[in-house]
């Protein structure tokens, strides 16, 4: 199963995650009712959703160096473990502590599972598959976030708000647990690692210099920044506002629902405008639908307004990753995609924890006017990012296609 060959590990993969992701989505706003309910108020809601990405922080760069150096498959089990321990123990947990505790290990699992199926993405794809493939694998993060908040909405709510999220929290575990019906000859066990052995350990900031690198780790980190406070702060809106938690919920699988159809057509999308146009114009539109989600607008128009920015949301993740992969030498990879993943990280600490004390000071609808300002940011950085996808057939100019193996250094 080399690249570019049968494409049923990367069904099976996106089967795997969309399970694991639809449990982490479960149990983000579940996590925020449960503290609230627990007497948590906007900023410790921000420290607990900061502190899923605080674990791993800290592994995500060894988990690539040694992803390059070896298979990618087992990481795959060991996040399913993680995020599955991770969502049953916060809603068994009684203590705001406890909850971030196990909110990390849940992060730490969604870790191990994303760099683990990212680098079989990127590793059994042929170049000009790369854009296709991990649009289609975004596509069961995206799934598991269009299920997730309904399943967490009919779960939670009541009179009783601590024990229906702790049953919701329950629930999530158990979902993330048949992952494991999927996790089967996803990786090619003859081939893993055995490209990366050739090559010397490359460093980190040979890999950072690259171009394309940092623009890729930019977008990254503001569209996963954008879905991550959106999940942990609309159900805080919702009670601000007297929006039911049922409705919450299907706002944000709206918003997951878009989200899916934005990747379904990624490939036509690319082949009309090209990667910077297409990252300019979603990152602008996406920043000034966040900031709109800060008027006290009807639930219609807030239905909306999220439809279209998952629509442009769902344009970041999967173009990031090819860009950083194609910038990246051969034998550093996966390295690189977990420095991204690290980046994205930095942003899941950050933006929370400052969403947090903004909505202190601010309110609870100025998180968003400041998500808002970092997509424009990434809308200005964005023309970086390679033209066309490497190799991809069909170019509007008439050239021959470039050979899937060749990189000319102006695409990197």
């Amino acid at each position: 199963m080399g690249p570019g060959g049968n494409r049923g590990w990367l069904l099976r993969l996106v089967i795997a995650f969309g399970c694991a992701q639809g449990a982490v989505s479960m149990a983000r706003p579940a996590v925020s009712y449960r503290a609230l309910a627990l007497g948590a108020d906007e900023r410790a809601v921000g420290v607990i959703a900061g502190v899923y990405a605080l674990l791993p922080l800290f592994a995500a760069v060894p988990l690539g160096r040694r992803t390059d150096h070896g298979r990618c498959a087992p990481l795959l089990p060991a996040g399913v473990v993680l995020i599955a321990a991770g969502c049953a123990l916060s809603g068994l947990a009684g203590s705001l502590w406890a909850m971030a505790l196990w909110s990390g290990v849940m992060g730490l699992g969604h870790l191990c599972f994303v760099i683990g199926a990212q680098s079989l993405v990127a590793r059994q794809s042929a170049p000009h598959e790369q854009d296709r493939n991990f649009g289609h694998f975004t596509i069961g993060a995206s799934l598991g976030q269009l299920i997730g908040p309904v399943a967490a909405g009919a779960l939670v709510g009541g009179p009783d708000m601590a024990r229906s999220s702790a049953l919701a929290l329950v629930v999530a575990g158990a979902g993330a647990a048949v992952a494991f019906t999927s996790l089967w000859r996803v990786e090619d066990r003859t081939a893993g690692g055995s490209a990366a052995r050739g090559g010397g350990r490359v460093p980190v900031g040979g890999i950072l210099r690259a171009r394309g690198v940092p623009a890729g780790m930019l977008i990254s980190l503001s569209v996963l920044s954008a879905t991550d406070v959106l999940t942990a702060y609309l159900p805080v809106v919702g009670e601000h506002r007297g929006i039911a938690p049922s409705v919450i919920g299907v706002l944000l699988s709206l918003r997951a629902g878009a989200t899916i159809a934005c990747r379904l057509v990624l490939t036509p999308l690319l082949r009309l405008l090209g990667r910077p146009a297409l990252l300019t114009v979603t990152c602008l539109l996406a920043a000034l639908l966040c900031a709109g989600v800060a008027l006290p607008v009807p639930v219609w128009a807030l239905g909306v307004m999220l439809t279209v920015l998952g629509f442009c949301l769902g344009v970041g993740q999967p173009l990031s990753m090819t860009t950083v992969v194609q910038a990246a030498p051969a034998e550093a990879r996966s390295t690189a995609l977990a420095l991204r993943l690290t980046g994205n990280r930095l942003g899941q600490v950050a933006a929370p924890a400052a969403a947090g004390l903004v909505a202190g000071v601010a309110g609870v609808a100025a998180p968003f006017v400041m998500l808002g300002a970092l997509l424009l940011v990434s809308s200005a950085v964005a023309p970086r990012s390679p033209g066309r996808p490497e190799g991809s057939p069909g170019r509007v100019t008439g050239k021959r296609p470039k050979r899937p193996g060749l990189r000319r250094t102006s695409d990197l």
